[in-house]
């Protein structure tokens, strides 16, 4: 499987529900996880990824998402540079994933 630059949260969803392969990286702030969090999100602050580069798949695909997209798109764009060829941003982060998929997950 081959991910575009950026992803929604709708296929997101298809795609975990497919159970196909990929990583979900969460780049958010501690504060930001401890108030809203996607269970199958593994959490890497975007300053720490740097130095953990060690700690992310480069044979499936990676998933970044944060808040509302920005700082997720400038990681992706970072990890793509360093040499992870699948990678995409989720498009509305965890806003859009509380709005149209898990109204359960806070806002804030």
């Amino acid at each position: 499987m081959s991910l575009p630059a950026e992803i929604s949260v709708s296929e997101l969803k298809r795609m975990h529900d497919a159970g196909e392969p990929f990583f979900l990286l969460d780049v958010r702030e501690d504060d930001e996880v401890a108030t809203a969090r996607i269970d199958f999100a593994k959490h890497v602050a975007m300053a720490t990824v740097p130095g953990r580069l060690s700690e992310l798949p480069r044979d499936e695909p990676i998933v970044v998402m944060c808040h509302a997209g920005a700082r997720s798109a400038r990681v992706a764009k970072y990890l793509r540079d360093n040499g992870f060829g699948d990678v995409a941003n989720l498009a509305g982060g965890i806003d859009d994933w509380s709005l149209e998929i898990d109204p359960s997950v806070p806002r804030y």
